[in-house]
């Protein structure tokens, strides 16, 4: 198994992380190319990791990334949350609403 680099003119999206899965589309698929294994300290560039026979992706071809779904969750976890808000304005603000989303995990 090789790498490849794939360098961008663009900064690379800030929530790419490394063994996140990178994918490309050819214009009529989606292909994945493989596991990020690096980023460029500039986030110009990105490793990962490709067999050896893979189609490479072209200039032309979309890249995209995908999280583990296994790790990378959006919604807190646990048996309670705390949360501070404050206001680091210098004049009165107006919470409008606060929202929250909570299910019964374990019994």
């Amino acid at each position: 198994m090789g790498s490849i680099t794939l360098t961008f003119a663009k900064e690379i999206n800030e929530s790419l992380q490394i063994n996140d899965a990178v994918y490309y589309y050819n214009g009529t698929s989606t292909i994945k190319l493989g596991t990020c294994s690096a980023i460029g300290g500039d986030r110009l560039t990105l490793t990962c990791g490709i067999d050896d026979n893979a189609v490479r992706p072209t200039a032309s071809n979309l890249i995209l990334f995908s999280k583990d779904n296994l790790v990378n969750t959006s919604s807190i976890r646990g048996y309670y949350a705390e949360i501070e808000l404050k206001n680091n304005s210098s004049s009165q603000v107006e919470l409008f609403s606060v929202g929250s989303e909570v299910f019964e995990s374990s019994k």
